[in-house]
C-alpha cells in the first residue's frame, strides 16, 4: 500500500530503500524471510517520501499517503 500510495514502481522502492526488487515483492508477497533490517530499510524509505505508518491501534498496519504539494505535476494551477 505505501509503493502504491507513492506511485513508486518496484524499482523505484528497492532503490530507494537499498534493497533488491526481490526483497520489496516478497515483503508485498507477506513471505516471512524477509530480514527486520530489509522490512526496516523500506519502512524508512516510505515514510521519507511522506507515509505515515500507522503502528498501534484498530488501523495498525495502515498507510497515509504523503500530503499533495503544490507544485507537483498531478496539480493544474488555475488562473
Amino acid at each position: 500500500m505505501a509503493r502504491a500510495a507513492l506511485e513508486w514502481s518496484l524499482e523505484d522502492a528497492a532503490s530507494a530503500a537499498g534493497v533488491s526488487r526481490r526483497t520489496v515483492l516478497r515483503f508485498e508477497r507477506h513471505h516471512r524471510d524477509v530480514r527486520p533490517e530489509m522490512i526496516a530499510a523500506l519502512r524508512q524509505a516510505y515514510e521519507a517520501a511522506g507515509v505515515r505508518i500507522v503502528g498501534e491501534g484498530p488501523h495498525a498496519g495502515s498507510v497515509t499517503p504523503p500530503a499533495l504539494r503544490p507544485n507537483s505535476g498531478n496539480l493544474t494551477s488555475k488562473q
